[in-house]
């Protein structure tokens, strides 16, 4: 009645909180985003160890699409999801003894490779652009005729042609330059170190056939980032809620006092 206060509190119980139920559901939520993005997270990185490899390419074979000494993303892939056009890793004791081995597949098994027509790669008489060679230069230092590649084969050549050991530089082996799809490792999808990004889609065999799909490091990439962003906004809901009640409490006092 008269006597009584116009302004009710919460019913207190021990040890129960009285804080303001938007104060409560802004914790549960932010409790509910530090798990979410942790799953993120974690799991963004589980898969990518699971798909990828990482690389780092020794020479200059591949400039510039790979400079020496660059670090690459790779994707486990079976050989046989190898097209033309992919750059892949593989190892070929006949090459290099135990040594991983990054070249751009031109030819894959049943294609006739030759080097070269008016300058340029030639793969079942169709004359092949390929932009990521190093400007102004050949498609090839010096011809290597025409090679028929054996089926379950692949022909592979480095993106800087000159001094790269690729199959135009085992000719003379028995299986002329080319190396078993079952050799491939991985492909290559992205440069890391230095970024530089995913690697270009090589457009110029798309008349021979269906190009490789890009794998889903993009994805992956995108699943880590979210992960990162709700944990680090989940985390701080705390402090700037406090911040926000002391910024509060600060500025009633004031107003308190120049009331009075």
């Amino acid at each position: 009645m008269g006597g009584e206060s116009a302004t009710r509190t919460a019913p207190q119980s021990g040890g129960t909180s009285t804080g303001p139920v938007g104060s409560r559901t802004g914790q549960r939520l932010s409790g509910l985003a530090v798990a979410l993005g942790i799953v993120l997270f974690l799991g963004g990185f589980a898969w990518g160890a699971v798909l990828y490899r990482p690389y780092t390419v020794p020479t200059s074979s591949m400039s510039p699409t790979i400079a020496a000494g660059d670090r690459v993303l790779a994707q486990r892939v079976d050989g046989d999801e190898v097209r033309r056009g992919d750059v892949v890793v593989f190892k070929d004791k006949s090459w290099v003894t135990n040594a991983d081995v990054v070249k751009r597949v031109v030819a894959v098994g049943g294609d006739t490779v030759s080097c070269c027509t008016d300058g340029k790669l030639t793969v079942n008489g169709k004359q092949i652009e390929e932009p990521y060679l190093p400007k102004g230069s050949a498609a090839e230092v010096t011809g290597f005729g025409t090679v028929k590649v054996p089926e379950g084969r692949l022909f592979l050549l480095g993106d800087e042609r000159q001094g790269s050991l690729d199959s135009s530089a085992h000719l003379t082996d028995a299986a002329q330059g080319t190396v078993a799809r079952t050799a491939v490792q991985a492909r290559v999808d992205s440069v890391v170190w230095p970024w530089k990004g995913m690697l270009g889609r090589p457009t110029g065999f798309e008349a021979l056939g269906a190009l490789s799909s890009p794998g889903p490091l993009n994805t992956i990439l995108a699943v880590i980032v979210v992960g990162g962003v709700l944990v680090l906004g989940g985390g701080a809901y705390g402090p700037i809620e406090g911040l926000v009640k002391r910024s509060r409490r600060s500025r009633g006092r004031v107003e308190a006092v120049r009331a009075g």
